[in-house]
């Protein structure tokens, strides 16, 4: 049970990590020029971003359950011996407390990846802004898809 947990969980670090890949490569790519309503730049920008929110706010709790179903797993097989083995307790508490671990091992990368993804979107919709709105004449339809 707790292999599966702790496959689970790699599995979900691998779909971060896709996705940020994905958003990084889209970001620098993306010319705010080629969109003339926002709303559809918003909507490119922040296609998978809710999928990496999730993974990185429920990643300790999939841990967490993972730790409990092993010390249970662990009390279990206690319960079911007659003689009390320290060093099988103990293997099956660092397996149980692993899963918990590597719940945070996901959810922490994970929500820096969100958050950093959240604010090079806000940063390119300012740019389709400025780009579509200039401030003062003569000020905009500058190519706003690079750094300044």
């Amino acid at each position: 049970m707790d292999y599966g947990i702790l496959g689970f969980l790699a599995f979900l670090s691998v779909i971060v990590i896709a996705i940020g890949i994905e958003r990084v490569w889209f970001y620098a790519t993306v010319r705010v020029d080629d969109y003339k309503d926002k709303r559809k730049l918003e909507l490119d920008l922040h296609r998978r971003l809710t999928l990496v929110a999730t993974i990185g706010s429920n990643a300790p709790y999939v841990g967490l359950l993972g730790t409990v179903t092993g010390i249970m797993i662990t009390f279990i097989e206690l319960g079911n011996t007659s003689a009390v083995d320290t060093k099988a307790i103990m293997v099956g508490l660092a397996l149980a407390l692993k899963s918990t671990g590597m719940g945070l091992i996901v959810a922490i990368p994970s929500v820096v990846i969100y958050n950093m993804l959240v604010r090079k979107s806000e940063i390119i919709a300012t740019k389709w802004d400025i780009y579509h709105h200039p401030a003062t004449e003569g000020a905009g339809y500058n190519r706003l898809d690079t750094d300044f």
